[in-house]
């Protein structure tokens, strides 16, 4: 092998991306103690505080009691067990589809999703600050991915007039990286003029806005007829770990039979998934933990404009503070 690993590693430390692992030694939790230092964290996704929660710690126990650890199978041989169906069911009524699918990573499951549904000879178009699984998904798929300028649904529209024959477009709900919330309603009329499908990847919106948490459609008002394909996370809001993807019976039925990252990828350990249940119960009935979340957004904005930072327009906790070079972020992220 005649790649140059050093001189790689020096090229990305030169250009301020080279990053570091912090060895944290405590739970998720608004303190955190790792490296020999106790410190405020203002970078978990652990939105509601629900990643070490006692009631959501005794149904793991539980959970891996009955259930033991491993699924020990991926969930078409052996490894579908009764937690993940419940849970499945479950999320399905939560976000008002009739069918979920569980998938063992948020990156997994978009990865499936967009190669199952597009494939070879369609059309992917998709926001430019799309998250990296996104525009993997829109790769490995075959499809031609075309990528419309962020929040941009006047190119997107353009675009999607100039092509024939199978076509999606696929958008975060919540954007990762600035935390701005993605035009969905304009994106499903767009979608829905020109034949395309939508999916909408809600990973940082779920559990986080609307009023019962139902995440970027509660918030916006849509519904399943707007968004088809709706892509969740488990391991932010909801505190735990996994993924899934909502929508009709039969697309859903679609994805387990050809989703390649779900048939061929072992099930989540069970005990995860009755976590997630209770997780679940109190991100629907503890509605104070997003009055709780907003207020402290508030507050962070209100104190970062006294101390002269820049942010980026957000109303969601990804509250991003502009820096100007990748160095600046870098050193400011290990200090």
């Amino acid at each position: 092998m005649d790649f140059d690993f050093a001189a790689a590693l020096e090229r990305l430390q030169d250009h301020g991306l080279y990053r570091q692992r912090r060895v944290l030694t405590t739970p998720q939790g608004v303190h955190v103690s790792g490296d020999g230092q106790r410190v405020v964290s203002f970078c978990s996704n652990d939105y509601l505080g629900l990643a070490n929660h006692p009631e959501i710690l005794r149904a793991f126990v539980s959970g891996a009691e009955r259930f033991g650890v491993g699924a020990g199978a991926s969930h078409l041989v052996c490894g579908h067990t009764a937690a993940h169906h419940a849970l499945e069911d479950e999320l399905a009524e939560f976000t008002g589809r009739e069918r979920a699918l569980l998938f063992s990573t948020g990156y997994m499951a978009n990865m499936g999703a967009i190669s199952a549904l597009a494939g070879r000879g369609g059309w992917v178009f998709e926001d430019r600050l799309n998250h990296a699984s996104l525009l993997d998904g829109a790769l490995v798929s075959g499809a031609r991915l075309k990528r419309y300028r962020h929040a941009d649904t006047g190119q997107l529209r353009a675009m999607l007039s100039g092509v024939r024959g199978g076509k999606w477009v696929v958008s975060d709900g919540v954007f990762s990286m600035d935390g701005d919330i993605a035009p969905v309603p304009a994106l499903a009329a767009a979608a829905r003029d020109h034949g395309a499908g939508l999916m909408i990847d809600d990973a940082h919106g779920l559990g986080v806005l609307g009023p019962t948490g139902g995440g970027t459609l509660e918030h916006l008002g849509l519904t399943g007829d707007d968004v088809p394909v709706l892509v969740g996370t488990l391991g932010k809001a909801f505190g735990t770990f996994g993924a899934f993807v909502a929508g009709r019976h039969d697309l859903i039925e679609f994805l387990l039979q050809t989703a390649r990252t779900y048939i061929f990828t072992t099930a989540m350990p069970p005990a995860v998934a009755e976590a997630t249940r209770a997780a679940l119960r109190l991100v629907k009935t503890e509605t104070w933990r997003r009055d709780r979340l907003r207020s402290l957004v508030a507050r962070f904005r209100a104190g970062a404009r006294q101390l002269g930072l820049r942010l980026t327009e957000s109303e969601t906790p990804i509250q991003a503070v502009l820096l100007g070079a990748n160095e600046r972020a870098t050193t400011a992220s290990h200090a």
